[in-house]
């Protein structure tokens, strides 16, 4: 057991620092316009540039480490985000830091993945959700490194030698988790646990045989569409996780400075508040999850209206915002991230468990699907209004959000309506109805691995009570 907490730990630091990473140009979002000579524009280009190769990752990202194998995985994490960093220490022109940015989401993707897979292999079915949970927590200090102590680096030592000294402590990070990660003694069993059930088909042997351990065929991904649960799961995640996601990774530091006349280091400081947050609150919203399975879509519902009525407080609020209502403003975005978890127990509980990795997958693209949205839109606005010299297109660019959180609306809502009736008149074979059905009678639950599954969802979600994302700041996310 000792070798076992031995690999998760050295793979939780690589996740630490690759958070740590994917965040760091947001806190440096204003030296980064003078070090590169690039307006608003521009720095939102940065930043989705890295969210696209990010999201689009994930799949590679679980084919790569289903056929080297963790180890192999983190040792390229680490030596990619070591090249972008040491790319982006150098950088003096807009393409050179887009090449940076890309090698960091390249290596930001195969994190997470890896982290996952490795804790099946090492530690029996009843203690994985557990760790999941303390992992993905965990995880996010690296938010917290970047807007603390790496902008007081910046501002110590300048932008060269802080980013060079964030890429060495990646490629001594990717170095560890090679000496120490390994494959562990329970990696038989998750391979079982991937195996198409009767009456569902197994993926070819041969050259593409590597789809029977890597998971369903591109075929059945299209198809999960289909499943009212997923989309649920989709709309659910988007809806509040990406003001998150867009606050901590570029906009949200250079708002309090241009808006509400905050300094750069009281930024920082409030965005690690949103940390803080989620580290404190993310058991409650999972326990709520959990009590009330049914209620699902509500949870998703509650947090999206007030996210959007605290915002429009604060974007209302003539001048400068007192403290106590920013403070505010980071806790609500803070609970986004706990709430956007509640989505991957949705798609989890949606599909048996060899079509878990894909349907999270499917979830995890809707928060990383608005991110880059909401950045793209928010970075011409303000370019368009003036850039970052004027305080309303700051404030006005925030507005690009309403219609995104429209759009999750509808999508919950639909969704919900969509599981209720197939409550009513029995779901597929395979899809139990969760999240916003009624409990209703079926077959008893089956045991598979120590936690029970069936039509009856709740005793799924005594077992486990969330699944888990890489939504960045907090947290999936990623």
């Amino acid at each position: 057991m000792r070798a076992g907490y031995a690999v998760w730990l050295a793979a939780l630091l690589a996740y630490v620092m690759a958070v740590f990473h994917r965040t760091s140009l947001g806190v440096a979002g204003l030296e980064a316009a003078d070090q590169l000579g690039v307006g608003a524009g521009a720095l939102s280009a940065f930043v989705l540039l890295q969210v696209v190769v990010y999201a689009a990752g994930q799949v590679p990202a679980g084919i790569a480490v289903d056929r080297w194998g963790a180890r192999a995985a983190l040792t390229a994490s680490g030596l990619l985000l070591f090249l972008g960093q040491g790319t982006l220490a150098l950088s003096d022109s807009f393409a050179l830091a887009a090449v940076a940015r890309v090698l960091v989401g390249m290596g930001d993707a195969l994190v997470f993945v890896s982290v996952l897979g490795l804790i099946p292999q090492w530690f029996p079915a009843a203690r994985v959700p557990v760790l999941t949970q303390v992992t993905t927590f965990l995880g996010q200090t690296g938010q917290a490194l970047s807007a603390v102590p790496f902008l007081a680096l910046l501002h110590g030592i300048g932008w060269s030698r802080a980013f060079a000294v964030a890429a060495v402590a990646s490629l001594v990070t990717g170095v560890f988790a090679c000496a120490v990660v390994r494959r562990g003694p329970y990696a038989a069993v998750r391979a079982a646990e991937q195996t198409p059930r009767p009456g569902e088909a197994a993926a070819p042997r041969g050259r593409r045989g590597r789809f029977a351990r890597g998971g369903p065929r591109p075929a059945r991904e299209v198809a999960l569409w289909r499943v009212p649960g997923i989309r649920l799961a989709f709309f659910g995640h988007m809806g509040t996780q990406f003001s998150m996601m867009v606050f901590s990774l570029l906009w949200g530091v250079p708002y309090l400075v241009g808006v509400h006349e905050r300094s750069a280091t009281t930024g920082a400081l409030l965005i690690t508040l949103i940390v803080v947050t989620a580290l404190c609150l993310g058991p409650l919203v999972g326990m709520l999850a959990a009590r009330y399975p049914a209620r699902r879509d509500r949870i998703f519902l509650v947090v999206i209206a007030v996210t959007a009525a605290t915002w429009t407080v604060v974007l209302a609020w003539p001048g400068a915002a007192p403290t106590w209502l920013l403070v505010l403003l980071v806790v609500v975005l803070g609970i986004g991230g706990p709430a956007s978890v509640v989505a991957f127990d949705v798609a989890r509980a949606s599909l048996p468990p060899h079509r878990w990795g894909v349907a999270q997958g499917v979830a995890n693209l809707g928060g990383y699907s608005a991110t880059p949205a909401a950045l793209a839109v928010m970075g011409v606005a303000m370019t368009l209004l003036g850039g970052l010299d004027n305080p309303a297109a700051l404030r006005l660019a925030w507005l690009a959000q309403y219609p995104l959180w429209g759009l999750a609306v509808v999508g919950i809502l639909l969704a919900a309506r969509d599981m209720r009736r197939e409550a009513a008149g029995g779901a597929a074979p395979g899809v139990p109805p969760v999240a916003a059905g009624a409990r209703r009678a079926g077959p008893a639950p089956r045991i598979e691995n120590g936690i029970e599954n069936g039509t009856d969802n709740r005793t799924d979600n005594r077992s486990d009570v969330r699944a888990t994302s890489d939504s960045g700041p907090p947290l999936r996310s990623e």
